[in-house]
This record gives C-alpha cells, sequence and structure tokens, in this order.
C-alpha cells in the first residue's frame, strides 16, 4: 500500500516520464489494440480484488493501447481537444493525491478555493479581461456546462429586468420558476439570438426549459456565422419577449468568428441595452484569440476584440489552455446574480468561514461536490506564463495556415467555406480549425475513414453545404509546423495516390 507521500513520488515520476517520451508514432491505436483492450476488460466484479500491482500491470498493457494519442501527440486533429502541459499533467496529479473539497470556501482549513480564486483572477490577465470587472468566475466540466451556466443567470437576468418595469417587487426565477417569473413580468416567450451556434447551447436551452426551439439564427445570407444587424433589432423589439445574444467566439466548424471588431460588438451592446437583453460569448476556443499581439493575426485580434463587452463569457480549459479533462471556466460581470440562481438555501453545514472576497464554489455554479481543476490551471498559467501560452498559439494557428495553404495550392482538394479575396486574405482569417473536402466525390464520401486508416493522424468528419466534409482542429501545446506539416501533406498525398491506383 502506498503511502501518500510515495503515491506522489511515484505519480511525479510517471507524470515526467510520459512527457519526456518521445512522441507517438500514430495518433490512433491499431484495430488489434482496440480489440485487445475490449476483450481484456473484465467482465465482472472480483470477490478479491487483484492488487494494485495487477492492476497497473493491466492498465498500461491492455487498457492504455487502446486509447488514442490525444494528449500525447500534435498528430491528434479531431475534437478540438488540447494535450496536457507537463505543468498541467503534475498539479492534475496532486490534485487527486490530495482530494480537497473545493465547494466550501474555508479558509481555515484549506487554502483550494484561493487557490481557484487566484487562478480564475490569473486567466483573466491572459485573456486581458480586468478581474474586478468579472466578479462571479467559475470552473465548470466544460463549455457545455459553462453555456448551461451562461444562459442560467441570462435567463435570470433578462426576466428581471422586464418584471422591473412593471414592478418595485423583484421577481427571481431561482425563487419562483421560470412559469410564474415570466408569468409576473409580462413575458410570453423567451429566445436565444445566435449564429451557427454551437450544439451545447440547444442542449443549455433544453435543460433550463427555454427549450430548444427558442433558439433563432439571425446569420447574415452568404455569411451566416455574422451576424445580420437589422434582423437582430428587429427580433430584439418583439414584444412580451426577452431575449440572449449568444455570440459565437470562433464557430466550432469553421472557426470564423461572429463579430469582427470593436465598432459592431459596440452596436450590439447598445441594443442589447436598449432592450434589457443579456449578451453571452460561446468563446470555448476562440476567446484565446484575445492573447495574440502580432500583425500576422491582425483580423483575429480585430474579431476578439469588443467581446469583453459581454453580460457572460464561456471558455474551454481543456481545448486551448492545455490541461486535462475535464475543465471549463466561466465569466459574468454580474456577481449579484449568482447567487440567486446558484445559492444552496438552507444548509447550514454549507456555509463559508472567515472573508466573503470569495464565494463558495457551490453556491455561484453547477456542482456541490467536484474537482480541483484550478490547480493544473495555476500550475500551466505560472509555469508558461503569457508569453509561453501566446506562442503555444502561434504554432497552433501556423500548422492551420500551412495546412490551409498545401490545400489551396492542391489539384486534389479544396478549403471550405469558399473564401473571397486574396491568397493573404484567406490564410489570415484562418484561426485553428481547417474545414477542407475532396474534388473527387467519390473520395471524399470515403475520405475521412482513409485518412484515419493510415493512423498517422487524426481528424473529424463534418458536413458542408450538404455533403461530407473534413475538419483539422489544431490544438496541441505541441504543435510544431517543421515536424508536423510535413506527415500531414504525406498522409493526404499518399490517400490520394492510393485512391487513383485503385480507379
Amino acid at each position: 500500500m502506498f503511502q501518500s507521500s510515495e503515491l506522489i513520488a511515484s505519480l511525479s515520476t510517471s507524470i515526467a516520464e510520459l512527457h519526456g517520451a518521445p512522441q507517438p508514432e500514430n495518433a490512433l491505436p491499431s484495430e488489434e489494440a482496440l480489440t485487445h483492450a475490449r476483450g481484456a476488460l473484465l467482465q465482472h466484479l472480483p470477490s478479491a480484488g487483484v492488487g494494485l500491482e495487477a492492476t497497473l500491470k493491466h492498465l498500461r498493457e491492455d487498457i492504455v493501447p487502446g486509447f488514442s494519442a490525444s494528449s500525447r501527440s500534435s498528430n491528434y486533429y479531431g475534437f478540438v481537444t488540447g494535450g496536457t502541459t507537463p505543468a498541467a499533467g503534475l498539479a492534475d496529479n496532486l490534485v487527486t493525491a490530495y482530494d480537497q473539497n473545493v465547494g466550501v470556501h474555508l479558509p481555515k482549513e484549506t487554502v483550494a478555493t484561493n487557490v481557484e480564486d487566484r487562478a480564475l483572477s490569473l486567466l483573466c490577465e491572459l485573456l486581458k479581461l480586468d478581474p474586478m470587472s468579472w466578479p462571479h468566475r467559475i470552473f465548470t466540466t466544460g463549455a457545455t456546462a459553462s453555456n448551461v451556466v451562461g444562459l442560467a443567470c441570462g435567463r435570470e437576468y433578462v426576466i428581471t429586468e422586464a418584471a422591473a418595469v412593471r414592478s418595485d417587487s423583484e421577481t427571481s426565477v431561482g425563487e419562483i420558476g421560470i412559469f410564474e417569473a415570466m408569468h409576473r413580468a409580462g413575458i410570453d416567450k423567451m429566445q436565444i439570438l445566435t449564429t451557427v451556434p454551437h450544439s451545447s447551447l440547444s442542449k443549455a436551452a433544453s435543460i433550463l426549459g427555454m427549450g430548444r426551439a427558442s433558439i433563432k439564427l439571425v446569420g447574415l445570407e452568404g455569411s451566416t456565422h455574422r451576424f445580420d444587424i437589422p434582423l437582430l433589432k428587429k427580433l430584439l423589439t418583439q414584444p412580451g419577449t426577452a431575449s440572449i445574444v449568444a455570440i459565437s467566439a470562433s464557430e466550432v466548424n469553421t472557426g470564423l468568428f461572429a463579430t469582427t471588431g470593436l465598432k459592431e460588438m459596440q452596436e450590439i451592446r447598445s441594443l442589447c441595452d436598449q432592450y434589457g437583453a443579456w449578451i453571452h460569448v460561446d468563446g470555448a476556443f476562440g476567446i484565446m484569440g484575445r492573447i495574440l499581439n502580432s500583425p500576422n493575426h491582425a483580423s483575429l485580434i480585430s474579431a476578439c476584440e469588443g467581446l469583453d463587452l459581454a453580460d457572460s463569457i464561456t471558455g474551454d480549459g481543456h481545448k486551448l489552455l492545455n490541461v486535462p479533462y475535464d475543465c471549463g471556466f466561466f465569466f459574468s460581470r454580474h456577481r449579484e446574480i449568482a447567487s440567486r440562481v446558484f445559492q444552496n438555501p438552507n444548509a447550514a453545514y454549507l456555509s463559508a468561514g472567515g472573508d466573503t472576497d470569495i464565494m463558495s464554489p457551490l453556491n455561484i455554479g453547477l456542482e456541490n461536490s467536484r474537482r480541483l481543476r484550478a490547480l493544473p490551471v495555476y500550475s500551466s498559467l505560472i509555469a508558461y506564463g503569457s508569453d509561453g501560452y501566446r506562442d503555444m498559439l502561434e504554432r497552433q494557428i501556423g500548422l492551420a495556415r500551412g495546412i490551409a495553404g498545401f490545400l489551396l495550392d492542391s489539384e486534389d482538394f479544396e478549403l471550405l467555406p469558399e473564401f473571397t479575396g486574396s491568397r493573404a486574405d484567406v490564410l489570415n482569417n484562418i484561426y485553428i480549425i481547417v474545414l477542407f473536402k475532396a474534388k473527387d466525390e467519390g473520395l471524399n464520401k470515403e475520405l475521412v475513414d482513409r485518412i484515419k486508416a493510415t493512423y498517422k493522424i487524426q481528424l473529424s468528419g463534418t458536413a458542408w453545404e450538404g455533403k461530407p466534409a473534413c475538419r483539422f482542429a489544431v490544438s496541441n501545446w505541441k504543435a510544431d509546423v517543421k515536424r508536423d506539416l510535413p506527415v500531414i501533406k504525406q498522409v493526404l498525398d499518399q490517400v490520394v495516390a492510393t485512391w487513383k491506383s485503385e480507379k
């Protein structure tokens, strides 16, 4: 049986060895490894445990070979899944070893909530957000949970604002429920106005009783990721309707941003203030664009300007922040709304102690009990700093643009969506997502499977305008243009050559 100090030393050594090992050759496990791993899983619970040594051997030799190398390999481009930086990986193991209760702020018993508060404050600084302006800060399981939190806060706000026009008494959804609150506020329906939303926004609307049908698309014809401002204004002015405006900061399928600059965000902010609407930014990975400062990224920098005018912002730590699953974060300007929505009432044993500057996480977020996700974030932020994270993102963008350039020059592939302007204009708008298809329709139907069958790189299949498409998502901290781009080119060329030889 490991003692605590021995366990920590063992975990630290294992993490160091893992990150010091060469990058895996294959981004995907072989079919044999998958079959073996599935077959090796115990079918029934043993009455007598097999012991720690046998369990570790089973995990290492049977189960782990069946995992994709998403965290360890920069050749994984499937979901927008960052890797785990060495600093974050070590901290995550310390979190397991010490197993802190981070739900209640107990300053005389643990520093855990102080770590979380400081990690969120440092994260604000990284994203060029004034921590004082975002007092409702919380870690979540991911952007999906953060979108639930954001829409819940937005729902509370817009109904309260509408009710204030009719009565001096406070109306809270958290207290009296959505039906009675809407009735008192004189609201007939709620709507979420957005452009090309992530599917998690629909899930959040469903969970919160607004319904998936409440989502209304207000995209420009021909550029659906952009806001049609006249249409937005028209929908905001509908009588008896409360509105949340959800802005996609880098849409998941193309990587394109919903806004182009500060002036557009100011216009949206002005409209929302006029009609009592809440602005929520889904910045799962796009919000990290705020750390860029090079002229090479001018269009991306502009697209991120003004996002700080929102009421709430969602982000995903296990994406471009490159900390382990599961980690999301949420920022809101409205501290008073947090407790109205998430407060645990009449639970004396959950009372916080000491100062009140730090709110107990269980009273401002979804979970009462959860992991100390803050420690990997804190560790990685202080280990690499703003310059280190900027370097990571610049390398990721560089690789994405290298892929896009290869596709533009190719006779066999087409970069999506169809861009207008010069080659430089096209590449300057590439963030970390590259969408494309094969020009040969027959190959295009099989393209994703054929690429995966090489086991060299992993990407995801999607659809564009009703036809199959492929998507590269470059998000690993190890991204290296000189090392990774030749592998990608070789795989794509190989797939085309094999297809042509079979015809």
